[in-house]
């Protein structure tokens, strides 16, 4: 690669005449991109005694770029754009019909091949959406008089009605400047089938009047002109079906993380056209399980990433993005020890310009603020049909997922709410050509499978079109790759199993018989345990997928496993931890992992990007963490009394993962999880408010015995 760009570089454009091939004029190629296929038009002409060339992006709507170098040398041609990061090498043929070559780019190598025949526009493109789709922006206006920003896109095709769909977003609704918004790629499956689609910048966002308040509390029994997030849904509603040209009167709402929140928020006392919503990786609670804390302890490296830009103050109506923070370092790890304390981020960095950091900070506990932002308890009465989308790996929202389905489920007697869960990453799945994540493949495309099902849930409930024949669940068991489908979530055919710690780092089955047994170790919050082994500057989105034998190594993590499995064992549901366990501390945080540890010979595993070796991988199933203060009360915090054994438990969200025969299922134990979660100084201290000086050593200790038998329970299935 260095010798290609420096080729590039250095090259003098040069042409031996008497040999040289005809390459003026147009050549065609297609980049086919996995989860977007572009064209490539070169345009090549004579200059003086050499050539100049540039290239359009049509799908992009970009002509004319202007490439920084190219050459043509005996039958090989070179070309560069650096602002892109994009070079191509290739080989034009005697005839000049073809250019074959590799084009490269940011994130790899493409096979391209240029000719003379022009290609067909793409529906991954611009120009296929204007073709196909008129655009009009709005601003409605709210019952308090506020208005918000509102693109809506209607198929030119007015032979037949149309349902809307609509996106409520935090994350700038036209975030392209091509005139129409790039979010409509990965939704083409709506286009195809003539779906109004409608995208609207929410209160106090980017082109939208008002004030934004993270996740705003929803407000029962709403009086005059009180607003929240469902009473803008509401109106909003209200005015599309009255506003919009060849709409049939039903609307659906969908979205991913935060807008997966607004399509929840607006299922309560729901305006009578919204017939289908999807809630897909929703935010469900800040404090117990999403983004910012799981069961309590405070999730630093993506709160201090997310509001050091999203979180700064919008002084007035803007399409601009806030300018990325500066962090000054590649290494995350390395940049919050240097940090120190969590105070600092205000002190070092914040000030008080960035109001939820300030309510992150003076919120140590579950109390009202916390409460006020769940929404929970007010998924009562639910008319519209529902679908709720989540990832096994997700590693921001899959608390939401579950207990959103879950609430809905147990106060909705006669509801329509179906749940399905895929191997992914957040938002994976609304990529074109999802195989994979990490060093983990799934078998298939799960993406396309997942697009089928959201098309015919809403197809039949805003179109009239096709059969509900949808299950109650729609599960992805990863270990095994494969798809069922299940009357209820958890499934009800399972049997509760304990899975015990053992002496001399056994995990079995059958309870302890020993009388007095326990792992003794230290824990320093100077040298907390990293949360994955490379080395990066933003947290990645596979790290819960990723190999876990750089954590077995380190003395401050207990590591539980049992031998070779004589029968495949498939777990699904929640977990529960049961651990018996003391510190010389008076606070602790455990951190539990399950891991799939492969067999030591993996050769026919595919081949991931890192050349990983796959035999002996221990995969990461399902990791949680739980601020030991909270293991009583989310609300009233209680420090452990130093050297005294207590009993600590929580729930680790579901999963549902095969362990196949020769496999071995393994636990890991840890008090920290750096910088994935903030360290805790091992003093019962306020955390935001904490001195270096308050982080000290602990010994801790697990106990595995008769009397203190430390587990996890876990539900098999029963396949059988």
């Amino acid at each position: 690669m260095k010798k290609l760009f420096f080729l590039i570089s250095v090259a003098i454009l040069t042409i031996n005449y008497a040999n040289a091939q005809d390459i003026l004029g147009d050549w065609h190629g297609l980049r086919d991109y996995p989860n977007r296929p572009l064209r490539m038009v070169l345009h090549i002409e004579k200059d003086g005694d050499g050539f100049k060339a540039n290239y359009d992006s049509p799908e992009n709507d970009l002509y004319g770029i202007e490439l920084d170098s190219f050459t043509f040398v005996g039958t090989t041609l070179y070309l560069q754009y650096t602002a892109a990061n994009v070079s191509f090498r290739g080989i034009v043929d005697l005839k000049s019909q073809t250019i074959t070559g590799i084009y490269y780019h940011s994130e790899g190598e493409l096979f391209l091949t240029f000719d003379r025949n022009p290609i067909a526009p793409l529906k991954s493109g611009f120009a296929y959406l204007k073709e196909t789709y008129d655009k009009k922006e709005v601003y409605i206006t709210m019952r308090d008089g506020v208005k918000l920003f509102t693109s809506i896109y209607s198929p030119k095709d007015k032979s037949q009605s149309s349902a809307i769909l609509l996106w409520r977003t935090p994350y700038n609704s036209e975030a392209t400047e091509e005139g129409y918004s790039n979010r409509l790629f990965s939704i083409m499956h709506f286009l195809d089938e003539g779906y109004i689609i409608v995208y609207q910048d929410i209160r106090g966002r980017f082109m939208s009047e008002g004030e934004f308040v993270d996740v705003r509390p929803f407000i029962p029994d709403k009086k005059g002109k009180e607003i929240d997030e469902n009473s803008d849904t509401f109106d909003t509603i209200d005015w599309l079906i009255n506003n919009v040209a060849n709409n049939n009167g039903n609307v659906g709402i969908l979205g991913i993380s935060y807008p997966g929140f607004y399509s929840t928020m607006a299922l309560p006392d729901a305006h009578p056209a919204l017939k289908a919503a999807s809630p897909q990786a929703p935010v469900g609670n800040w404090f117990l399980g999403d983004d910012w804390h799981h069961n309590g302890a405070f999730l630093l490296m993506d709160a201090f990433s997310f509001y050091s830009t999203i979180g700064r103050p919008r002084p007035e109506p803007t399409r601009e993005w806030p300018s990325p923070f500066e962090f000054n370092n590649d290494d995350n790890y390395d940049f919050f020890m240097d940090l120190g304390p969590v105070k600092n981020a205000q002190l070092k960095y914040f000030g008080d310009t960035i109001q939820f950091w300030s309510d992150l900070m003076t919120h140590p506990n579950y109390d009202e603020f916390w409460q006020a932002r769940d929404p929970m308890p007010h998924l009562t009465n639910i008319r519209p049909a529902v679908l709720v989308v989540g990832g096994w790996f997700d590693a921001e929202d899959l608390f939401g997922p579950l207990n959103t389905y879950q609430a809905i489920e147990t106060q909705n007697p006669n509801n329509q709410n179906r749940l399905i869960m895929g191997p992914w990453s957040h938002g994976q799945w609304a990529g074109n050509n999802v195989t994979k994540l990490g060093n983990i493949h799934f078998g298939s495309n799960t993406s396309a499978y997942f697009k089928e099902i959201e098309l015919n849930f809403f197809n039949y409930y805003l179109q009239g079109k096709g059969t509900m024949d949808l299950p109650e669940a729609t599960i992805f068991i990863t270990g095994s790759n494969e798809w069922k489908s299940f009357a209820q979530w958890p499934p009800k055919h399972t049997q509760e199993r304990q899975l015990y710690l053992q002496a001399d780092g056994q995990l079995s089955f059958t309870k302890p018989a020993i009388k007095e047994s326990y792992d003794e170790y230290i824990a320093d919050p100077a040298k907390p345990v990293p949360y994955t082994e490379d080395v990066h500057l933003h947290r990645t989105t596979a790290y819960l997928t990723d190999d876990q034998r750089f954590a077995s190594r380190r003395q401050d993590v207990m590591v539980y496993q049992t031998s070779e499995l004589t029968e495949d064992v498939t777990i699904t549901g929640p977990i529960e931890v049961n651990f018996f366990v003391s510190t010389t501390g008076t606070d602790a945080d455990y951190v539990v992992k399950l891991i799939d540890v492969f067999p030591d010979q993996m050769q026919a595993y595919p081949e991931n990007d890192k050349d990983v070796p796959m035999g002996g991988y221990q995969m990461l199933v399902r990791g949680e963490v739980l601020r030991g203060r909270f293991r009583n009360s989310f609300i009233t915090p209680e420090p452990f009394i130093p050297g005294q054994v207590t009993e600590v438990s929580f729930e680790i969200p579901d999963t549902a993962h095969k362990f196949l025969k020769g496999h071995k299922i393994m636990i890991q134990v840890q008090n920290s999880w750096f910088p994935l979660v903030d360290r805790n100084p091992q003093q019962f201290v306020n955390i935001y408010e904490a001195d270096e000086k308050d982080f000290i050593k602990a010994t801790h200790r697990i106990y595995h015995d008769v009397d203190r038998p430390s587990h996890i329970t876990v539900k098999v299935l029963d396949e059988k």
